[in-house]
């Protein structure tokens, strides 16, 4: 089992130089229960001219208009009692798919965006595919993928104590999870920062039919990713860049286990080196101090590899979500 110490690096930075609140451009619509706003950032991808935000909370994806800004939203199905909104607030939380992360697989005639719940509960075990982008109005699908999430659980070396998926990316033919390790201790097994990669052809072929072997996760990596003021830093997201190097975003935050929040020290930017190596540096805000925003999804600009965005979940569903462009500087191209 490999497992790799991730460094923070002097040479390189992250700097918050922008950030916009995530408004519905139609407002509410209660016939839909969807709010006026991104309730809870979680995931981001990029789709041709937009950008598709995956909520954990909210049975929405999201999608910003890279020119404008305008930000839409595509209805998933309606969960338990027709809700599409799911907090303590309401006493339906424990029904929410919380779909963490998504990734965007390439095909010649269609691009498949691919939203993985958390896994952290038997309800967070879905998986929703939208597809015929082309289209105008994609198609969506929801897969009970719980014979997947059995097998990730009890990969222990990447499930850790509890199974919990923040991030995931498509590269050379795979899905590679990104496991975070903010779960508590459970029968002698400890908390898990981790990567795994699952087929994609295996898992395209799985989800239809779901009574077929899932992929078997392989190529299972675990990462100490350092810490924040002593609280450990956790995989919240991933992302390729122009180049093709693999990036991650990352938080400190002081939670009890995998399903419930806590207050947050920071958040962080990094990149998997070439030659085996990782590398991060805390993310700042514009006057050059820690920024203390809760990081959930990360998506890079598509002609500039120092520029990125990423998504906050500010753990309030009251408050929108806010898109912050990032601005690189630093050697994040020297392993």
């Amino acid at each position: 089992m490999r497992r790799i110490i991730a460094s923070s690096d002097p040479a390189l930075h992250a700097r918050v130089i922008s950030s916009t609140p995530l408004l519905y451009r139609a407002g509410a619509d209660m016939s839909l229960d969807r709010p006026a706003h991104v309730r809870a950032g979680s995931g981001l991808a990029r789709i041709g001219n937009y950008f598709a935000v995956a909520q954990d909370d909210a049975n929405f994806i999201a999608l910003i208009d890279c020119e404008s800004g305008e930000v839409s939203a595509i209805a998933l199905p309606a969960g338990a009692a027709r809700r599409r909104q799911f907090d303590d607030r309401r006493g339906n939380k424990r029904f929410k798919m919380d779909l963490e992360s998504c990734a965007l697989v390439s095909h010649a005639a269609d691009d498949w965006l691919v939203a993985f719940g958390s896994g952290a509960s038997p309800s967070r075990e879905r998986i929703a595919v939208l597809s015929g982008w082309t289209g105008g109005s994609p198609r969506v699908e929801i897969y009970d993928a719980s014979a997947l999430y059995s097998a990730l659980r009890v990969a222990e070396e990447f499930s850790g104590s509890e199974l919990n998926i923040e991030g995931a990316v498509f590269v050379d033919g795979y899905i590679r999870l990104f496991g975070r390790g903010n779960g508590a201790a459970r029968d002698g097994l400890l908390p898990l920062d981790a990567t795994c990669d699952l087929d994609w052809s295996e898992l395209r072929a799985y989800l239809p039919n779901p009574s077929t072997p899932p992929p078997v996760p392989m190529n299972i990596v675990q990462y100490d990713l350092g810490t924040l003021d002593g609280l450990r830093l956790g995989f919240t997201d991933a992302a390729i860049d122009s180049w093709g190097r693999v990036f991650f975003s990352a938080a400190a935050e002081n939670s009890p286990d995998a399903t419930h929040d806590g207050w947050v020290a920071g958040s962080a930017l990094g990149v998997f080196g070439s030659a085996g190596g990782v590398r991060w540096a805390v993310l700042q805000d514009t006057a050059g101090d820690r920024f203390n925003g809760k990081v959930e999804g990360l998506v890079f600009a598509r002609e500039a590899s120092y520029r990125a965005f990423v998504v906050l979940d500010q753990d309030d569903p009251s408050t929108p979500s806010e898109l912050c462009e990032i601005e690189l500087s630093g050697k994040w191209y020297y392993d």
